[in-house]
């Protein structure tokens, strides 16, 4: 009987050792505020001085998930050394604990922070890119330790589970770089002047206010026949990912007020592409 009774009174023991007082859950308290106001004040000057850091931009923001983990990670440590104060049997319950939680249910979070810090590290993409995983395309405004947040061409906000990056191929558009690759694509009738075309192309693309020439970031003009139409694809960098819409409308525009003033046509109703009557 008494050996029971010291089995009870050291499980009581080791339980309450690690149910925190009032003190200690103030404290608790007073960590995860400080972390999260320290994450939201400096996410935004972070991004105010990209803003005005020109091409560094994206770079300046890729320092913002990098922040969070830190600052999480710390907040973490310092409410474990207050619950535990850590000795070796509060670290192995917790980490039984810890290990029990993730199997029953937590396994997904957990994914999601891992996938986090791997986005964080390894870069396959940062704030301010323009990507498409699980087939939604936009530009990356957010990492957090459990999602990513994308902003699509129509404004609609998609929040993407970390976990992804293990499980979808994630395509980059500018890999970390301000300026981007766009493809524009005309199609004329069949029987119209193809090098005219794409003259008329080429002219368009170099004297965009949006594009972005160098010899590391040349531009091109290619042309497809098919047989009841051309395509005259254009291929050049914009100086600023967020004018992709811009630039390709501009483009567009002007290419097809030279076309008809050219006597070029586009290709018969019935004979449209298909990936032009599908838009």
């Amino acid at each position: 009987m008494a050996e029971i009774n010291v089995t009870s009174a050291a499980d009581g023991s080791l339980i309450s050792s690690v149910i925190p007082d009032l003190g200690s859950v103030i404290t608790i308290v007073l960590i995860l505020v400080a972390a999260y106001l320290i994450v939201k004040v400096a996410d935004y000057l972070l991004r105010k001085i990209s803003e005005k850091a020109g091409r560094y931009r994206i770079t300046v923001t890729m320092i913002i998930p990098l922040l969070k983990i830190v600052v999480y990670v710390s907040a973490l440590y310092f409410i474990l050394k207050t619950i535990f104060d850590p000795g070796l049997t509060e670290l192995v319950l917790f980490s039984g604990l810890f290990g029990a939680a993730i199997g029953f249910g937590l396994k997904d979070l957990f994914t999601d922070i891992v996938g986090g810090i791997v986005i964080a590290f390894e870069r396959p993409y940062q704030i301010g890119d323009k990507i498409e995983v699980s087939g939604t395309y936009g530009e990356v405004t957010d990492i957090g330790l459990r999602a990513t947040r994308v902003v699509t061409p129509d404004d609609s906000v998609v929040s993407i589970p970390n976990y992804a990056i293990f499980q979808e191929p994630t395509a980059s558009q500018n890999a970390g770089k301000t300026e981007m690759m766009v493809i524009i694509d005309i199609y004329i009738d069949s029987r119209s002047d193809a090098g005219l075309a794409m003259n008329i192309l080429k002219d368009a693309l170099i004297t965009s206010k949006y594009v972005y020439v160098s010899p590391t970031r040349p531009y091109t003009v290619l042309l497809q026949d098919y047989p009841f139409y051309r395509r005259v694809r254009g291929k050049a960098y914009v100086n600023d990912l967020r004018s992709e819409f811009e630039f390709r409308s501009e483009v567009t525009r002007r290419v097809w007020v030279e076309l008809s003033r050219q006597g070029i046509l586009p290709p018969p109703p019935t004979h449209v592409p298909a990936e032009v009557a599908a838009k």
